[in-house]
């Protein structure tokens, strides 16, 4: 493909990094919750649509999550925000869940996995506008056989999505009384239990978008050495401007901003 036919794609992926990585920070959701739908519909609208354009949405933006997550890991870990016990006893059980995920994901169509994202992302538009710290399930995580189950639960879903441990890894331990910097340290943790074995499964999994160059199995490597830098540059951005607004308002217009992108995938899915 020609340079200047990729040009359109080169200045999508710095608007999405961008916006994705400002974002992240700013709001403190994990960044595949908008480079999903971000990928799905601008290269939709570049000409690069086929049955398995979601699968490469899903791919690429979990590849990015490895090297994001250990940043976040990185930096939470030296303010001591990062639960280490935690991290250890739910893991095991996060990552056998999202190569479950990715198997399931590599199995269904992208009508299938864009309604699933879209259902599941709805469902986290409702937290971020009405959720409120007061708002608690139980006052520890669950143990045992729960924990297991939970666990691979959360991961299979993560993969589904195309994201890490953040936007349903933080609700999930605030939820169980997980103070917030600990529950989302911890979930950058999570973000690369869910990560690393499910990309590499996608590595090997062929998908049908000849038009959309630079991909080794599902994942966009093009895409991928895109986005990673750009994320570096604006996630401390959206972080230090955090410190000075309230983020509270700003999550809700976000997860309206979510509704609404979900809503309309899963309209497109069943209609479009």
């Amino acid at each position: 493909m020609e340079l200047m036919a990729l040009l359109p794609v080169f200045i999508s992926l710095i608007v999405i990094g961008a916006f994705a990585g400002f974002l992240a920070g700013l709001l403190g959701v994990g960044g595949g919750i908008v480079l999903v739908p971000c990928f799905f519909y601008s290269f939709q609208a570049l000409g690069f649509d086929g049955p398995q354009l979601m699968q490469v949405c899903v791919a690429t933006s979990l590849a990015t999550i490895i090297v994001t997550s250990i940043r976040s890991l990185q930096s939470h870990n030296r303010k001591g925000f990062v639960d280490w016990k935690i991290l250890q006893k739910w893991a095991p059980s996060i990552a056998i869940g999202a190569i479950c995920g990715a198997y399931i994901a590599a199995s269904i169509g992208s009508v299938v996995l864009q309604l699933i994202f879209g259902g599941l992302g709805t469902l986290i538009g409702v937290y971020l506008v009405f959720g409120k710290e007061s708002w608690f399930l139980a006052e520890n995580l669950p143990k045992g056989i729960t924990r297991w189950v939970l666990g691979s639960v959360l991961g299979g879903l993560s993969v589904l999505l195309g994201i890490g441990g953040g936007s349903l890894g933080v609700p999930f331990m605030s939820l169980h009384q997980i103070a917030i910097h600990r529950a989302i340290g911890t979930a950058a943790g999570f973000g690369l239990a869910i990560a690393i074995p499910s990309t590499t499964f996608w590595l090997f999994v062929p998908v049908g978008l000849p038009a959309l160059p630079f991909n080794l199995g599902a994942v966009n490597i093009l895409v991928f050495l895109f986005i990673v830098p750009l994320t570096f540059i604006f996630v401390p951005l959206g972080a230090s401007l955090a410190h000075r607004l309230d983020a509270k308002p700003l999550k809700r217009v976000f997860g309206l901003f979510l509704l609404l992108v979900a809503i309309n995938m899963m309209v497109e899915a069943r209609w479009g």
